[in-house]
């Protein structure tokens, strides 16, 4: 069993398993083990379909079918719901909070209650399919939540509807039920934005909710994604879209939580104060049966290569509020180096050297064996950035947790830097790492 659970997570976390493909569900253990192959932090290691037990077969918008042992949603026995436990309908009997007045659909199960994530359940091959669970408790099992950022416009103001473009469909207003409390537009240090009305406006073009980033990078979950820039998050062809160039915005802000990070390799570094610095924060409650999430980024530099190992070093970071045991200041985005996201950074392979590949630049090595392709349509052309890449960090089932992604330049506003977030999901199995990998193209590119 325990194999098959690791595959399905490697398929889930990093491609899509049937429903998970909107962006919501899926264990851990393919990222901690690589599926059938290692996972290291340039790459994720292959997956094998097929294990000593039974096999099924599941498949979903993302195209592709993994096999393993049959399983049900919410952890327990197929159907759950109704069982008695005994004691009254006032008491919590499974110890998750919540008791049969409460809402609680089965309170035998810890795995089932209204503050659970909806599951899809999954059958084996031959027999009878295992009854659906109702995980939620809402009276309908198996209604896991659709991609909710079909129409969405590029200049939405609301900073819930950048949860959206990116998965987080639940919102939550009850203490009691999980899903989005507040998301809120901010600077990278936690500061509100510019007061004066031309400089609020040229922060705002910072934002934007696209259908893709030039005609060769596709969101990885729904049909939009979130782009934070410290330009303009437009692509060339988009209204109002600057050049990254040199779209000074003429605001500053003061460094984020844990920053300035001094790239390894790089001489007498000197960091840089940031420049037309962008933020969104948003505050969620974690499911019950819930212990970690994933998403998905990508980054795109003006500064490479002029400026590598310089003061003029612009970051794109992910900052989670509590932070998890080995993070202390929760910073989640960087390379086996531990340097944070910036032209200095060991992901950045989308590039092209002016002689042989490998490029030495300033005392890094950048392998660019991604070539230009993924620059093209986004202003960034010639310039450098990396592939898509996968995020996981682990929370506690229940909790209330903050996620800041934001973007700066760092010295002055010019030479701007532009990251991609799409495709949030939940993780269900322990023991999830803080981790930073390449992403594994979808199904459709393999």
């Amino acid at each position: 069993m325990r194999a098959w659970l690791k595959f399905l997570s490697f398929m889930t976390v990093t491609g899509c398993l049937g429903i998970s493909c909107t962006g919501r569900i899926g264990p851990a253990g393919g990222l901690l083990s690589g599926g059938g192959g290692g996972a290291d932090s340039t790459g994720v290691g292959g997956a094998t379909g097929t294990t000593a037990d039974t096999t099924i077969t599941t498949s979903g918008s993302g195209g592709g079918s993994t096999s393993g042992p049959a399983t049900t949603a919410g952890g327990g026995s197929a159907g759950g719901g109704g069982a008695d436990c005994g004691g009254s309908p006032d008491d919590d009997a499974d110890g998750d909070g919540f008791s049969e007045d409460e809402g609680d659909c089965d309170d035998c199960n810890p795995r089932v209650n209204p503050r659970a994530l909806e599951l899809p359940t999954v059958g084996g091959e031959g027999g009878d399919a295992p009854e659906p669970v109702d995980d939620d408790c809402d009276g309908i099992p198996d209604n896991v939540p659709e991609p909710c950022d079909g129409d969405l416009a590029i200049d939405d103001p609301d900073p819930l509807n950048a949860a959206r473009a990116i998965e987080l469909c639940t919102m939550s207003s009850d203490p009691t039920r999980w899903g989005v409390v507040s998301a809120t537009w901010m600077k990278v240090d936690g500061s509100a934005p510019p007061e004066a009305a031309d400089k609020l406006a040229s922060f705002h073009l910072g934002h934007g909710i696209l259908d893709g980033f030039g005609p060769n990078v596709a969101p990885r979950g729904g049909v939009r994604l979130l782009a934070l820039s410290s330009g303009a998050a437009r692509q060339d062809t988009d209204p109002d879209f600057q050049s990254p160039s040199g779209f000074d915005k003429g605001y500053s802000g003061d460094l984020p939580r844990g920053f300035p990070r001094a790239p390894r390799g790089c001489v007498d570094f000197l960091p840089g104060r940031p420049e037309d610095p962008i933020a969104v924060e948003i505050t969620i409650r974690v499911p019950s049966n819930v212990h970690g999430f994933s998403f998905n980024t990508k980054y795109n530099t003006f500064d490479w290569p002029d400026v590598v190992c310089s003061s003029f070093n612009d970051f794109f970071l992910a900052l989670l509020s509590p932070a998890p045991p080995d993070r202390i200041d929760g910073h989640l985005l960087f390379d086996h180096e531990e340097n944070a996201m910036s032209l200095n950074n060991a992901f950045i392979d989308v590039c092209k050297c002016q002689g042989d590949s490998p490029c030495e630049l300033g005392g890094r090595t950048f392998a660019c064996s991604l070539g230009l392709r993924e620059l093209l349509g986004t202003g960034f052309e010639n310039r450098a950035g990396t592939g898509w890449l996968v995020t996981t960090a682990p929370v506690e089932p229940g909790q209330e947790i903050k996620i800041r992604w934001g973007v700066y330049d760092a010295g002055d506003g010019t030479l701007d830097s532009t990251g991609l977030i799409d495709n949030w999901q939940w993780i269900v199995e322990p023991g999830v790492p803080v981790k930073t990998m390449v992403a594994p193209p979808p199904a459709a590119e393999e």
